[in-house]
């Protein structure tokens, strides 16, 4: 087994496994997210109900993402790394084969939250364990490699789910997913790294760990790159959320046609972390953040006002929509790094802090996108882009209250040192 700390004595095929496996247990969530939404008009119609109620699920695995993680924060810093994330991903088997078998929304929605709970584990434990594998000037480019490999799930996840709903039918997207992360488990054990050892000096008890949650909150640099990138990367979950009743109502496609749309603006998300990867080589993770939100803003502007003014096609909306998604891999990563730069002994409670609040966002992202009128691409897009503007404002804002800070301390140490 690869040893339990590599840092830089690591090989390039080391490396390559550990980027892989972390990937892999990055895109259960993604693919449980993006795999079923070609069959959500086969799943409306099998449960005798509506694209929305069905939509309501995506709600309920967003929710359970933002709730699971600030569970397996604490449990990641108390006992390791591998055995919260067994626990999870076994949960997460289970409540998969349960949404194959549900005979109501209402069942699917609730089943869909136990599957969040579950999955969300390989989401805090692939960022805490990429803080501990690798060196702290690294772990930007890991990020960003590791975005790569979860980039591709949305490539892949929606033709595989449409061509299986095609095939056999919206149940069996779901045993596919329960067996494709029996696969991964048995990845996580043979190959990973174990990271951090278990730190019995951390408490489990309620005081204790809102005592380590509030350690981060209070770190500036954290809280200005979590909410900044929270928001603006949330954005793309307002497309994720809109995209079928806009591709499959409104422009009629089927869901193998859908599947193809979906994975070629994914190649917009694949892209960026390549040239995230060479621009860290001339800027820093702070400068490419600013350039790609204002980069999204000015893109996002064009976005808004031809499809409020009807000026677009659906190619020609297609282009647009991918352009607008090229910033999104370059705003996830570096955010990201940034983040968690600051902690070692609570990485875990800091991923999991970060992932809770990017998927508390998405949650109210797509159940605003379900409570919209959905005759229009337009709510899809403006709110696409108002997460860019919002994420840019809230950056602004940050950096400028902890250079004034910085400033006010700097004033007060010299000030007690002429004293």
């Amino acid at each position: 087994m690869i040893p339990c700390i590599l840092q830089r004595s690591m090989t390039r095929k080391q490396y390559f496994i550990i980027i892989l496996i972390l990937g892999a247990v990055s895109t259960i969530s993604p693919f449980s997210i993006d795999m079923y939404l070609p069959g959500f008009p086969a799943i409306a119609e099998s449960l005798h109900t509506t694209i929305d109620q069905v939509g309501l699920s995506l709600t309920a695995y967003l929710v359970g993402i933002s709730v699971g993680q600030l569970i397996y924060g604490p449990l990641l810093d108390r006992y390791g790394r591998k055995n919260p994330l067994y626990a999870g991903l076994i949960l997460y088997v289970f409540a998969s084969v349960g949404c194959a078998l549900t005979s109501s929304v209402e069942a699917l929605i609730f089943m869909r939250f136990l599957q969040a709970i579950g999955g969300c584990a390989g989401l805090v434990a692939a960022q805490a364990l990429v803080r501990d594998i690798f060196p702290a000037d690294k772990t930007a480019q890991a990020f960003s490699m590791l975005v790569l490999v979860v980039a591709v799930s949305p490539m892949v996840a929606p033709t595989v789910g449409g061509y299986v709903t095609a095939a056999f039918g919206w149940h069996y997207i779901f045993i596919t997913l329960a067996a494709i992360t029996l696969i991964i488990i048995g990845s996580i054990y043979y190959l990973l790294p174990e990271g951090k050892k278990a730190d019995p000096s951390l408490s489990l008890k309620p005081k204790a760990v809102l005592n380590n949650f509030y350690k981060v909150v209070k770190q500036p640099q954290f809280l200005v790159y979590a909410v900044t990138g929270g928001i603006a990367t949330t954005g793309s979950f307002a497309y994720i959320a809109g995209s079928p009743s806009v591709f499959m109502n409104i422009y009629g496609l089927n869901e193998k046609q859908y599947g193809w749309i979906f994975s070629f603006l994914a190649l917009a998300i694949v892209g960026s972390p390549q040239l995230n990867h060479i621009l860290l080589r001339k800027f820093k993770s702070e400068q490419i953040i600013k350039m790609a939100l204002l980069y999204q803003c000015s893109i996002g502007a064009i976005l808004v006002i031809g499809t409020w003014l009807g000026w677009y096609d659906l190619y020609v909306l297609l282009a647009m929509m991918f352009l607008f998604l090229l910033g999104q891999g370059l705003t996830g990563p570096n955010s990201t790094a940034l983040s968690l730069a600051p902690f070692s002994k609570h990485a875990g409670s800091a991923a999991a802090l970060l992932g809770a609040f990017r998927m508390a966002m998405a949650g109210v992202i797509t159940a605003l996108i379900s409570a919209l009128p959905n005759d229009t691409a337009l709510p899809m897009v403006g709110i696409m882009v108002l997460c860019a503007f919002i994420g840019l404002l809230i950056l602004a804002a940050g950096k400028t209250t902890i250079r004034y800070r910085a400033s006010r301390k700097k004033i007060e140490e010299e000030s007690s040192v002429i004293v």
